[in-house]
């Protein structure tokens, strides 16, 4: 089985230098294949990808932009394996990453794959809170983590595997941005393909990020939720509405202190220190666990404020999701 890593990149070439190193420590022998995909960037990667064409079967292409799921799509179809995996530029790849998931593939079958992602000791202080926020059980469920049900495990294409059958059956992504990670996972389900996760098959997550850009991430995460709930309304989980939940309740937990009502407030103070406990305790970092702190609320309050308003104009008010939220599309 000829294995093809499928990376999009957008004006990122230090990303892709750092991907492309931990990729020459892999202890996998078999044979693979790297296709990196320039998604119209102005800044373009190709020097880097030159300097490590002797050490590596790579080959590069260069696009017009039209967002990562294309971008996909589109060095799957060019790629000359029968099994992708789909990273994401901002990952630094483990040495053991590629025979971990043979050793799956090969034990386990499976047409789609996902894998964990995970912090650094190198990292910034914010990229790790960010990925405390990201991955914890206490946050997400652990979902982006290692603990959703493994058996019905929606993969996150920064760490993704899909077979080029069910690639070539589904159509592969689709053009909303965030959110095709899930609306492919649920039209593979459709079409009666299995996803599964693989918990050693981890990688590091290098977010670029500040504050700003993450509450801007995690609040287009939120307005893509609803919309894939009217796409595939069998898929809906309560679990959703818990960010928007959280900022209601806090909202409504202040308005009470005004009546002298202060046990719902407690209840979020006791959820803070419990966030700040075990992150610090985690990262071996109080700043990291007061950092972390800051990184759950903005995540809380960046997704379900996008969520709120999306349902609002998707679900109740009935909106066409792409004239609501064009900045979700690409055409």
């Amino acid at each position: 089985m000829l294995l093809s890593l499928i990376i999009p990149v957008f004006n990122r070439p230090d990303e892709i230098e750092e991907l492309l190193e931990s990729l020459t420590l892999q202890t996998f022998k078999g044979e693979y294949e790297i296709v990196i995909i320039e998604d119209g960037s102005a800044i373009d990667c190709k020097n880097v990808v030159d300097r490590y064409a002797d050490r590596l079967n790579i080959s590069y292409y260069y696009k017009e932009n039209s967002g990562p799921g294309d971008s996909r799509n589109y060095g799957m179809r060019i790629a000359k394996g029968d099994y992708f995996i789909i990273l994401d530029s901002d990952c630094i790849i483990p040495p053991h990453y590629l025979e971990s998931v043979n050793k799956n593939l090969v034990n386990n079958y499976v047409d789609c794959f996902g894998g964990p992602d995970a912090a650094l000791d190198s990292f910034s202080e914010v990229q790790k809170a960010i990925n405390f926020s990201m991955t914890s059980f206490l946050t997400t469920g652990g979902i982006r983590g290692n603990s959703e049900t493994i058996e019905k495990f929606q993969p996150r294409s920064f760490n993704m595997g899909l077979s080029k059958q069910a690639f070539e059956a589904s159509g592969g992504f689709g053009h909303i941005h965030p959110g095709e990670d899930p609306d492919l996972s649920i039209r593979l389900w459709k079409l009666g393909y299995a996803t599964k996760l693989f918990t050693d098959s981890f990688v590091y997550h290098k977010r670029r990020i500040d504050w700003e850009k993450f509450k801007k991430q995690v609040n287009k995460f939120g307005k893509a939720r609803p919309i894939l709930d009217l796409w595939h309304p069998e898929y809906k989980k309560v679990t959703f509405l818990f960010p928007s939940f959280f900022i209601l309740g806090l909202a409504g937990s202040l308005i009470l202190l005004l009546i002298n009502v202060y046990f719902f407030l407690y209840l979020y103070i006791l959820y803070i220190v419990l966030i700040f406990s075990v992150s610090s305790a985690q990262n071996k970092s109080i700043k990291i666990g007061g950092l972390s702190v800051i990184a759950v609320l903005i995540q809380f309050y960046g997704y379900g404020s996008g969520y709120l308003k999306s349902f609002i104009l998707v679900h109740v008010l009935k909106n066409d999701p792409k004239k609501a939220f064009p900045e979700l599309f690409f055409k």
